[in-house]
């Protein structure tokens, strides 16, 4: 064989060997793009909030399906299930502890679900401790005894055990309370009295003031520090200085907007509950348009948000700044809510 016959050889056999490698790296190329296809589909469809719902018509349901009585107090535990079990069963289920893309990647669903978690242990503390309770020394109910430590287990635990693992028993623990609640023969009680709805409202107020001072912190200013103010006797562990500096990260301004719309989804839920369950309270009160001027100031949380990103523009630049925007809406709601509790402790 020639010279010119064995370069012809190896030449076509290179050709055959480029071919398939480039065969190979087309068919990685389009498993590549399929794989960011499916991710950034899965990503948008896992990112949508679940729809505002009726608590009346969702304890209805659930007394039909249980064969009880929708009885004081069933709509608020019934709502705090539904929200509960919205967390488990959105499309994507539980994002925050998810160690694979798309979730891994979902921060603002993520916060959103962190959000309304906080309101759903708040309120399970507050019916453990006060509203199934006739008094400070009265015994606590079983079940939401148990149920409370369920909801505050970490919500970044993915295996041995996985968060979703320990909501699921919390849910089924309120469940087992809503089943005795209605049954006349058990001993649960859902106490309406207007000092237990006053105590959960002011944990709700705490937990809104600390939401408005991260939002309005994404325009980072120096505040006089006011922490001692209105007590000269006051003292604190370590001394500040007359100003403090506050400002929200800018990589955690969009985790804050997004945990902010979680908390203002639950609390529209909870307050509408408690309108149904302490009708009797508000309406001595006269605080029925209170409680509802306080919901339709956070149903203003959950507009649209047309921009494809949070913007952090200055208070009076070119750009919007939708954190505060969401401050403005908190803000109020929590300025209302002082008042309505303020309401409900005069004798």
């Amino acid at each position: 064989m020639s010279i010119m016959e064995k370069a012809g050889d190896q030449f076509a056999a290179l050709r055959e060997k480029f071919s398939a490698n480039g065969k190979m790296a087309r068919l990685l190329a389009v498993i590549l793009l399929l794989y960011v296809v499916v991710v950034v589909a899965l990503g948008i469809w896992w990112s949508r909030a679940p729809e505002i719902f009726s608590v009346r018509e969702n304890a209805a349901q659930m007394a039909e399906k249980r064969g009880r009585d929708v009885v004081t107090g069933f709509t608020t535990t019934s709502t705090v299930i539904h929200m509960a079990e919205e967390l488990l069963n959105k499309p994507g289920g539980f994002i925050r502890n998810d160690i694979m893309p798309p979730g891994l990647y979902l921060d603002n669903i993520s916060n959103w679900e962190h959000g309304v978690l906080v309101q759903i242990r708040d309120m399970s503390r507050a019916l453990r401790k006060d509203m199934s309770r006739s008094q400070s020394q009265s015994k606590e109910d079983p079940d939401l005894a148990m149920a409370e430590p369920q909801f505050n287990f970490n919500d970044r635990s993915w295996a041995l055990p996985s968060s979703e693992g320990q909501y699921e028993r919390g849910i089924k623990l309120m469940n087992n309370y809503l089943m005795r609640l209605s049954d006349p023969n058990e001993s649960a009680q859902f106490y309406a009295r207007a000092d237990n709805l006053a105590s959960w409202i002011g944990d709700v107020g705490n937990r809104l003031g600390s939401l408005s001072q991260r939002l309005s912190a994404s325009v980072g200013k120096p505040r006089l520090n006011t922490d001692l103010a209105g007590d000269p006797e006051a003292t604190q562990s370590t001394p500040e200085g007359v100003e403090i500096d506050v400002k929200t990260p800018w990589l955690q301004i969009d985790d804050v907007f997004y945990e902010a719309r979680g908390t203002s989804w639950a609390l529209i839920h909870l307050l509408k509950a408690v309108e149904v369950d302490f009708a009797d309270v508000l309406a001595k009160k006269n605080a029925q348009v209170s409680l509802r001027q306080i919901i339709r100031e956070l149903e203003g949380t959950q507009e649209t948000l047309w921009s494809p990103m949070v913007l952090n523009g200055s208070g009076f630049g070119v750009l919007a700044n939708h954190s505060l925007v969401m401050a403005n809406y908190i803000s109020r709601a929590n300025a209302a809510l002082i008042q309505l509790r303020e309401l409900l402790e005069q004798g």
